[in-house]
């Protein structure tokens, strides 16, 4: 619903951040928030994020990528469908500038799992860390996180860096 993206924007004044969502009430809240704090940092495209990617963002122009708590498609038969996957990875990767971030968090074990083992099989990105990382501070806490702790989930935080 915005909330993480309008702190970390306006936590970070200097820099400039581009939020993707495609849930309509998501991007009219990180709107309304954006509005209530006089944030002139974040833009937002209402799209599909692999293809605002893939069309929209030029190679190695980003310092940095945040996907916190994206879908973890539990089932089996929909893994498929999760974002993390090599292909975007491999994509992302092509828009990151040398020495940017990815980062990116979930309370899915398994999904976790998954996530960093595509993010240390892409070649163009190396692991800051041995493993998984512990929440950096800059990472607010989400509406996702809190609903994952409540459940008794643990969260895990992945952080590489383009080569």
């Amino acid at each position: 619903m915005g909330e993480t993206t309008a702190a970390i924007a306006a936590a970070h004044p200097e820099n400039d951040y581009l939020a993707v969502e495609v849930h309509g009430p998501g991007v009219g809240s990180l709107l309304n928030r954006i509005a209530a704090l006089g944030l002139a940092n974040v833009r937002v495209i209402q799209h599909d994020a692999v293809e605002v990617v893939e069309h929209m963002v030029a190679p190695e122009s980003l310092d940095g990528v945040h996907v916190f708590f994206p879908d973890p498609w539990p089932k089996k038969r929909h893994h498929k469908r999760r974002l993390i996957q090599p292909a975007l990875v491999r994509l992302l990767a092509s828009r990151m500038r040398p020495g940017a971030y990815l980062h990116v968090a979930t309370d899915w074990q398994d999904y976790a799992e998954h996530i960093l083992a595509v993010l240390a099989a892409e070649p163009a990105l190396a692991n800051i860390t041995a493993g998984f990382c512990p929440r950096p501070e800059t990472r607010p806490e989400t509406k996702f996180e809190r609903r994952g702790l409540a459940l008794g989930h643990r969260v895990w935080d992945v952080l590489f860096r383009r080569r």
